[in-house]
């Protein structure tokens, strides 16, 4: 490596030194430069060194560079700048400086080469250097710059092995069964109160084998016990009931129902029933219909849901293969809009379902109707499954006369209702209020008017504005669900495949290159993750666990959004994280000394438990105990729910005896 000519001998220097009538005229003998930039006064040396064939020229602030800021060198005499710059200015300063370039110009070129990168673009800015920062800043710099682009070089390759390990063209490829199988498809479509799930259910339950897929764990329940109910050829069905939280197994089951999420693409059977299929388009949750759909192992599949879901069960059918038959039912009871709103709460009917979109506004109108006089069950979605069933069945028995609910209602419960009375026709969607849409406005609407037991529906708004605004909502034509960009959510499979050609193991970049790098060669499937995992995703990478228990984590049911229950979760996680396993010790007799809102929470909580523990039994052992809670704490729910409302009356009774 050639080096520049900076050494002095002491003659030399000496001559220099005489030479010198001043600092200026000192640091130009001794070959440097003395610069004043940037409110600083400085020097700079110059120099080259070798890299390869190549000789790489510098010019750079050395470490004690820096001698004054302007004001104090003005204030210096001659003879103390001359001092300073003696001090600083040295042959053994200028080696150090060449020596530090070289090990630098060293480091770049193996790190670039490294990288398939070419380290001359950053090389080539040691001399371009016009600012006071010492050589060392100069470096980071540049390291920086080197840094960022083997990062998007890494990334580039990084995309491209994502790209070639995943194929999402490919993902129904990926069902084993039900690719081998010769399978049906039999679409049963109509609106609420079509009898569409009892056609669907008809079939299989005189089937052989079959399974229910539910959106619900409360229409999962409901369907079993409907199975279990059942007496196809004279014998009962042995069913089994498999939720996220929950397992009923019955040996030597032939029938199971379901959550839709629990999907068994590896047991072969008759009949697969997947309801509500219009979900297809749901953000969050349509990659387990899309699942269902393509993975459903089955010889005959039928889709239940709404019309608006034609068009996408087509080209579903279409790409797999599948033979489709179409069923258009039409509701069994007329649907009428009432000539007029509500009004006044006096105006309230037995047999109504009053709609709010929030667990406050049902609890103030619960109180609010309670308050007339008649009996009310409520429903809404912080209910356990359990507590929304035993409120709707006090409804259907004819002990409450109204029910007062949010859109829960929308699915999953058969009730007499007769009329339908919005409340309100705007909803909160996590960021503001805005108006529900025309799809959820029919779907609650058509709750009214239960065949055979009403000869017609009705639906009102309460006052004038939500009556007219819920009356055309109801006039609208819905939009079909999309015939394309069927979402597609990450197995761990699909996270190992990735992690294994790229080395990555922080979950929260292996989801983003699940989602931004697979390969979508026509866009018929679509990858997505949902944006609470990927917050989720972003905490867990902080903790050291491995990717499947990452990943399970990320999945957890639990609402992040309560502190309480988030609290859990974390804690749940950090336990994971050291090994430990988490056992449930409760007392029971605890739910007693809460509030409502707290035992709601605390339901949710074993029930989150349930779901861990059947995935990760060895640190979540106490499933037993999270379900018997849980059970507990949906039965005193309901105590409290109807404590309330009865107090309610109670007092209005008080009130009415001039008390």
């Amino acid at each position: 490596m050639t080096e520049p000519d900076i050494s002095l001998s002491a003659g030399g220097q000496e001559d220099a030194q005489d030479a010198a009538g001043s600092a200026e005229q000192y640091v130009s003998a001794a070959g440097a430069r003395l610069v004043k930039l940037e409110g600083r006064v400085f020097v700079r040396f110059a120099g080259e060194v070798e890299a390869g064939l190549l000789r790489i020229p510098y010019d750079l602030v050395p470490a004690y560079g820096v001698l004054a800021k302007p004001t104090k060198w003005r204030k210096m005499d001659d003879d103390a700048r001359l001092a300073l710059v003696r001090e600083r200015v040295t042959p053994e300063a200028m080696e150090a400086l060449r020596r530090q370039a070289a090990a630098f110009v060293r480091e770049i070129e193996e790190r670039a080469e490294e990288a398939g990168l070419d380290a001359m673009p950053y090389l080539q800015s040691l001399a371009g250097q016009q600012s006071a920062d010492p050589a060392e800043f100069v470096f980071d710099r540049i390291r920086q710059r080197l840094d960022h682009a083997i990062e998007r070089a890494q990334e580039e390759r990084h995309a491209a092995l994502t790209r070639e390990s995943i194929n999402l063209a490919e993902y129904p490829d990926s069902f084993e069964v039900a690719r081998r199988l010769p399978r049906k498809f039999i679409a049963v479509l109509g609106p609420t109160n079509s009898g569409k799930t009892h056609k669907a259910m008809e079939a299989l339950i005189h089937a052989k084998s079959g399974v229910y897929l539910a959106p619900l764990r409360l229409l999962a329940l409901e369907n079993y016990e409907r199975m279990q109910a059942a007496r196809p050829h004279g014998k009962e069905l042995k069913v089994s009931l498999i939720t996220g939280e929950e397992r009923r197994i019955e040996e030597g089951a032939t029938h199971v129902a379901s959550t839709v999420e629990m999907l068994d693409s590896r047991t072969r059977v008759e009949v697969a029933v997947i309801d509500e299929i219009q979900m297809l388009a749901d953000r969050d949750r349509g990659a387990a219909w899309t699942a269902a759909v393509c993975g459903a192992p089955a010889t005959t599949v039928y889709l239940v849901g709404a019309p608006e879901a034609r068009k996408a069960i087509e080209a579903l059918a279409d790409r797999l293969e599948c033979p489709l038959e179409i069923h258009l039912l039409k509701r069994k009871a007329p649907l009428t809009m009432e000539g007029q709103a509500v009004r006044k709460l006096r105006n309230f009917r037995r047999g109504d379902a009053v709609i709010a979109f929030s667990r406050r506004d049902v609890l103030m109108w619960r109180d609010m109707i309670a308050e007339t006089g008649m009996s009310v069950s409520t429903v809404y979605g912080n209910l356990s499954p359990e507590v929304r069933r035993a409120q709707a069945q006090r409804f259907r028995d004819g002990e409450a006369d109204v029910v007062v609910a949010t859109d829960a209602l929308a699915m999953g419960l058969n009730m007499p209702i007769s009329r339908v009375v919005m409340t309100t026709a705007v909803k909160f969607n996590g960021v503001e209020e805005e108006e529900i849409s025309a799809a959820l406005a029919r779907q609650i609407a058509g709750r009214a008017g239960r065949y055979g037991v009403h000869e017609e529906g009705f639906v009102a708004g309460y006052d004038e504005d939500t009556h007219q605004v819920i009356g055309a909502l109801l006039k609208e034509k819905l939009a079909p669900v999309p015939a394309t960009n069927f979402s597609v959510a990450p197995t761990l499979e699909h996270l190992h495949r990735i992690s294994s050609v790229t080395g990555e193991q922080s979950l929260v970049r292996l989801l983003k290159r699940f989602v931004h790098n697979i390969d979508v060669p026509d866009g018929f499937f679509f990858p997505r993750i949902t944006e609470e995992q990927s917050e989720r995703a972003l905490w867990l990478d902080t903790l050291p666990l491995t990717i499947a228990e990452k990943f399970t984590l990320s999945l957890v049911p639990i609402a992040s959004r309560v502190p309480t229950l988030q609290m859990a979760w974390e804690g749940w996680a950090r336990a994971l994280a050291k090994k430990r396993a988490m056992k449930l010790e409760v007392d029971p007799r605890e739910l007693g000394r809460l509030g409502l809102q707290e035992v709601e929470d605390q339901c949710r909580l074993y029930s989150a438990y349930a779901w861990l523990g059947y995935r990760l039994p060895e640190y979540f052992p106490s499933i037993e105990e999270a379900q018997s809670l849980a059970r507990v704490a949906s039965e005193r729910v309901d105590a409290m729910l109807q404590a309330q409302n009865a107090a309610v009356r109670r007092r209005q009774g008080k009130r009415g005896k001039g008390w």
